[in-house]
């Protein structure tokens, strides 16, 4: 056999960049109508439907992780085993591009460096699985893969944006969608068809270790940044292109304020609280894309596990919102029915309490719902609940296009991390670095400093965060800024101290640097410092102090929101020496610094800003760039505060005894460099009915010196209503770059939308009455006028 014929046989060929697999499939008259590309999906999943097994129905609704041991021999797929272990096939596979399931692979949620397959083996695994399920088993079902891609593929060589609370902190939709885009292409470009992101929990807890994850705190940001992912990621239909992925929906719901801001912890959230609050963002989503999977949350509301909630995912999901894609588990959460919290005697138990609430699919290892076969033939479950599972499932692999073209893209390399790819990395940074201090100090002039030292724990590493594997390139701050002044100045390095013991974030086992060690290296960074003339502190978490605790052996969650270690004493020491300091803040939660922000001469709130997180702070140091980002949560003064957000009611915060209660930096707050100015805002009418619209225009204007971006926010607030009311919530945002003297009028459409809610019987109204209409450029310094709604 030729090369050639060898390639096109093995689905190794690219045609049009897309490889072919063999055999072709069906797409005409002839064959089975499942596999007749022209036919409508629906009647396809019937027809493949009817003459499925039960053994294979429940083979669709499980995953392979752990279980990939099964089907391999080392890191290769084995068709031998495959056809052994699952002759009836299997639906899923979890993380193809990690080694869990192979001698020394990992098992870790968040393993990092040889946990994970090189590209080329991930591609070559990915070819021979569906050439196996399209070749050798009885209905050539192909498989569904998933991958983890929260803020970049968690895959090797992929592109690491900057961490999604950053992202969101750009107020930026285009820009999101942008980022997600890049990210589907390379996902894609491997061969997965399906990315359990974006994550629209609202976040209250900056305790809770997954903080970072989240775009922050506000529902109507969280909406609009969840939206502007899933376009990014599946595009704007059902059925997805092909450079791009179906998306899912994480995690519903409540996740983000669990008890103590211990993860998974319970949600003790009313309902009214959960429609106000944490169902709106979900709900944007589900209404304004295609989203083709959610994922419920870990955690219990009101007694009952989101995985057995059967109004959860049925009434409310399904029923009110019309949602007709598949729910997926999260990781063990259907065991954890029986395991964690006690709500089902067993694992057959919980199994049948998920498949009845509406769990699609059980993953990471389908390990309770492997049991579904026995159940229903024994009468313990319908045949009926797994027929529908199995609909749902297969429906994605219909919409996924998987049985058209279910193989890797031959030019996978080219697509992933390339120079556009980082192009991007870079733009998403620079656009997601808010300046939350200055007194005039920056921007640094290159060259006027004849000595920069850079030091801090997180100065010459590169802090990417959770759910991030290795790129093919990365830039620490300390790099950034020996390239942005190289000839111009010196630059001069310490360590400063270090914040942990080791830098492996899948280490269970979180130990603090030794303090007399830390203290040593902060007298050598005060050697280091005396000869500079303006000291960058870099400053903050590691992937181990803030993290996703997913097991009590694994924790992630902390009470203290200060820096840890001895940060703060690095930093009372370099401020000592008289020299300027400026704080990089590098991290996923929003840190109570209170000694920062007081002493401080300025102070970037940089989150993990990605691959190229370190060009990025140097150009904004060096005033290459001007920083427009917000502040996407608001930043506590003290623990004590929590759960301190912007969106309260008017009886909060009324005071405490000793201590302030203001927080420290507001919601939607952010300096620039140069000033703007706002007027007040106007509307269309000043009265309308409740259907009615009212469009509000406000003009801002650039009085500064130097080109920059400015967020105009809109926010409402209901005086008088039949049921407590926030004093403001955000409603709209607009990012707008102005050049110096330049102005702008800012047009935001209010619907009715924005002025409902839901009243003493449950029922989402627009109450008539009187409305402020505020808008600013933060949470705090607002411009109002009124509105009345007859």
């Amino acid at each position: 056999m030729s090369r050639f014929a060898r390639r096109q046989a093995l689905g190794l060929l690219a045609s049009t960049s897309l490889v072919v697999g063999a055999p072709a499939l069906a797409k005409g008259k002839g064959g089975p109508l499942y596999k007749d590309a022209t036919a409508p999906i629906d009647l396809r999943v019937k027809d493949l439907l009817s003459r499925m097994t039960l053994e294979e129905k429940v083979g669709q609704i499980i995953a392979l992780w752990a279980s990939k041991a099964d089907i391999m021999d080392d890191l290769t797929f084995s068709p031998a085993k495959a056809g052994k272990a699952y002759p009836n096939s299997f639906g899923q596979i979890t993380r193809p591009s990690d080694r869990r399931g192979a001698p020394n692979g990992s098992t870790q949620a968040g393993g990092v460096g040889a946990r994970w397959r090189t590209s080329a083996d991930t591609v070559a695994f990915i070819t021979a699985v569906q050439k196996w399920a399209l070749e050798e088993t009885r209905l050539g079902i192909p498989v569904l893969f998933h991958e983890e891609s929260l803020h970049g593929y968690m895959a090797t060589d992929a592109t690491m944006f900057p961490m999604a609370i950053g992202l969101a902190g750009s107020f930026d939709r285009q820009l999101m969608q942008d980022v997600q885009s890049v990210i589907a292409r390379e996902v894609r470009a491997r061969g997965v068809h399906l990315a359990l992101s974006p994550v629209v929990d609202i976040a209250r807890d900056p305790r809770w270790g997954r903080i970072e994850e989240t775009f922050g705190e506000d529902p109507y940001l969280c909406g609009e940044m969840g939206v502007a992912a899933v376009r990014g990621l599946q595009g704007e239909s059902k059925q997805i292109g092909p450079d791009k992925v179906m998306a899912t929906l994480k995690h519903m719901t409540g996740h983000g304020q669990p008890q103590s801001g211990e993860n998974i912890a319970p949600a003790p959230i009313s309902e009214r609280e959960l429609r106000e609050n944490f169902f709106p963002p979900f709900r944007e989503v589900v209404k304004r894309t295609g989203i083709a999977a959610v994922m419920p949350s870990y955690n219990e509301i009101d007694g009952v596990p989101s995985h057995q909630n059967r109004w959860l995912l049925n009434d409310i999901l399904r029923g009110e919102w019309h949602f007709d894609g598949a729910v997926v588990s999260d990781y063990g959460a259907v065991h954890e029915l029986d395991t964690i919290h006690h709500v089902q005697p067993d694992p057959e138990a919980a199994a049948r309490a998920a498949l009845r609430a509406g769990v699609d699919c059980e993953l990471p290892d389908g390990e309770t719902y492997r049991s579904l076969v026995e159940q229903v033939r024994a009468g313990k479950v319908p045949l009926e609940a797994v027929d529908l599972a199995c609909t749902r499932m297969l429906t994605l692999k219909f919409r996924a296009g998987l049985f058209e073209n279910p193989w890797p893209r031959e030019d996978y390399d080219r697509l992933t991390g390339n120079a556009e790819a980082r192009a991007l990395a870079l733009k998403a940074a620079h656009r997601s670095i808010a300046l939350i201090k200055n007194d005039g100090l920056l921007p640094l002039t290159p060259g006027a400093h004849k000595q920069v030292a850079v030091i801090g724990p997180n100065a010459a590493v590169v802090r990417l965060g959770g759910y991030s594997s290795i790129p093919r390139q990365a830039v620490s701050l300390l790099e950034g800024v020996r390239a942005k002044i190289k000839g111009k100045a010196k630059v001069v390095h310490a360590q400063g101290v270090f914040i942990t013991r080791s830098e492996d974030r899948s280490a269970d086992e979180v130990l603090l640097a030794d303090p007399a060690k830390n203290r040593e290296l902060i007298a050598q960074a005060v050697e280091v410092a005396k000869g500079a003339d303006v000291i960058l502190l870099a400053l903050g978490d590691t992937e181990q102090t803030s993290r996703e605790g997913f097991a009590k052996n694994h924790l992630g969650d902390r009470t203290s929101l200060d820096l840890v270690g001895e940060q703060n004493e690095l930093f009372a020491a370099c401020l000592a020496t008289g020299k300027p300091v400026i704080v990089c803040a590098i991290n996923g939660r929003p840190p109570s610094y209170q000694a920062i922000a007081d002493g401080a001469n300025a102070l970037l709130e940089c989150w993990y800003p990605g691959q190229e997180g370190g060009t990025a702070m140097a150009d904004i140091l060096f005033g290459d760039v001007n920083p427009g980002a917000k502040l996407p949560v608001t930043v506590a003064r003290d623990a004590g505060q929590i759960p301190v957000f912007y969106n309260r009611k008017p009886s909060a915060r009324r005071g405490y005894v000793f201590e302030d209660v203001r927080p420290l930096f507001p919601f939607g707050f952010g300096l620039s460099y140069t000033r703007f100015e706002f007027g007040p805002p106007r509307l269309s009418a000043s009265r309308i009915g409740v259907g009615g619209d009212v469009t509000v225009e406000v003009e801002v204007r650039n009085v500064g010196q130097r080109a920059g971006d400015e967020v105009v926010q809109l926010y409402v607030h209901d005086q008088t209503a039949s049921v407590t009311r926030p004093i403001k919530e955000l409603k709209g945002f607009e990012r707008v770059t102005l050049q110096p003297g330049e102005s702008r009028t800012v047009r935001m459409v209010l619907t009715p939308a924005a002025f409902t809610l839901w009243n003493l019987d449950m029922q989402e109204v627009v109450e008539p009455g009187l409305f402020d209409i505020m808008t600013g450029p933060d949470s705090e310094n607002l411009q109002k006028t009124t509105l009345e709604i007859i």
